[in-house]
Formats: structure tokens, C-alpha cells, sequence
């Protein structure tokens, strides 16, 4: 991969690629042409970038620079983003059922009861206000 810009920065994308499993042979690469500001330079050259991830089916279209190689570097890093949130997202939402169990089967604080059993007092005087008088 050669983007024209930073080593360090295509490094970083290159090693994120490695430690979710993302390969280019993975991916469908195809170059359109941009629809945005430009002038000459956008219309005249394919520097839309369209990527596929075939396995998960995550597509991504990046026109946000005039360079082409800028815009392949770009739409890479937004599918690495877009994969890794996937991935992640399924990680936490296991994390947050399992919290939320621990949180039911978690016994009250004897604060917590105090407060539960106040609030109940005071209800049942409210209730106990409203009943009507019997007069004999």
C-alpha cells in the first residue's frame, strides 16, 4: 500500500488491518468519478473511492480529497472503523447483558430498603387520608 502519505500513518492503518483480520484481498476497490468541489481536477479524473468488505458487506465511498491515493487511505480507514465498531459493539452488548444481570440478582442496600420502606409510609398515609369517614 502506497497512499502518498505519512509511513507511520500507513503503518498504524496496516497493523489495525492485521489485528481485526482484514485483508485486501478482501476488500473491492473501484474509482468513480467524485461529485464534489474541485473544478477541472474532480471532474476530469476517477477520484472517488468506492470500497467493499465482501465478508462483512460494509461499504464505503470517500471523495473527500482531490488526490485519489489520500482518498484510498481515507476510505480504508473509515471500513477499518466501521469493522472494528461492528466487532466491538458485539463485545459490548454481551458485556452490558451480563452487567445488567449482575445488577438484578445484586441485594439492596440497607439504605436502599430504608428509603423503599419510607416511601411506602408515606403512601399508605396518603391512601389512608383519602378513605371516606364512616359517620354513625
Amino acid at each position: 500500500m502506497n497512499f502518498s502519505i505519512s509511513r507511520d500513518k500507513e503503518d498504524a492503518l496496516k497493523i489495525k488491518m492485521d489485528s481485526l483480520g482484514i485483508k485486501e484481498r478482501d476488500m473491492e476497490e473501484k474509482f468513480i468519478r467524485s461529485s464534489k468541489k474541485g473544478g477541472q481536477k474532480v471532474n476530469k479524473t476517477s477520484t472517488c473511492v468506492y470500497l467493499k468488505h465482501k465478508p462483512t458487506g460494509i461499504e464505503v465511498k470517500c471523495q473527500e480529497e482531490r488526490s485519489q491515493a489520500l482518498n484510498r487511505f481515507l476510505a480504508r480507514r473509515i471500513l477499518v472503523d466501521k469493522i472494528e465498531s461492528l466487532v466491538l459493539g458485539r463485545k459490548r452488548e454481551a458485556e452490558k447483558e451480563i452487567e445488567k444481570i449482575r445488577r438484578q440478582k445484586r441485594k439492596r442496600s440497607r439504605r436502599a430498603k430504608e428509603k423503599m420502606l419510607r416511601y411506602k409510609k408515606i403512601r399508605s398515609e396518603k391512601k389512608e387520608l383519602r378513605k371516606t369517614l364512616a359517620i354513625e
